[in-house]
């Protein structure tokens, strides 16, 4: 049997998936990047998007986070999410409230911290329908 990494996914709310697991893919800020045993230990932000875990040859799971941080090690990959959900649950409807509320947010914003806030929950919202829409396929 192949050595695992062991995934952590954290919300703010409480420690959502703590399991050994081939690979997880997870989007940086940088882009894409996959994380398997004796991965080299870094740190990075994580950007709206869906994280996908692969077990057993196949996809095992697929989570949508709003942001976050990502440690790994050559053990241990941790994802501390601001926002999970699981791509199964999420709905067009929630897709099409998020973007409303980025709207409003744009429209409202007066300030750069309200501006960049706006931005930041476009990106969600954004993320968010492609994530639903990647699901169907």
């Amino acid at each position: 049997m192949a050595e695992k990494i062991q995934f952590e996914l954290v919300s703010p709310a409480k420690l959502l998936v703590s399991s050994p697991v081939d690979m997880v893919v997870v989007p940086g800020s940088e882009g894409d990047f996959g994380a398997l045993v004796l991965h080299s230990p870094m740190i990075t932000t994580v950007r709206p998007g869906v994280i996908v875990v692969h077990d057993g040859g196949k996809i095992s799971s697929s989570t949508f986070v709003a942001g976050g941080f990502a440690e790994v090690n050559e053990e241990r990959i941790t994802v501390l999410a601001e926002e999970a959900i699981p791509v199964g649950d999420l709905t067009q409807e929630m897709a099409a409230v998020r973007k409303k509320l980025a709207k409003e947010a744009r429209d409202d914003a007066k300030t750069d911290r309200e501006k960049s806030n706006a931005e930041r929950l476009t990106l969600i919202a954004e993320a968010m329908a492609e994530a639903i829409s990647g699901a169907k396929h």
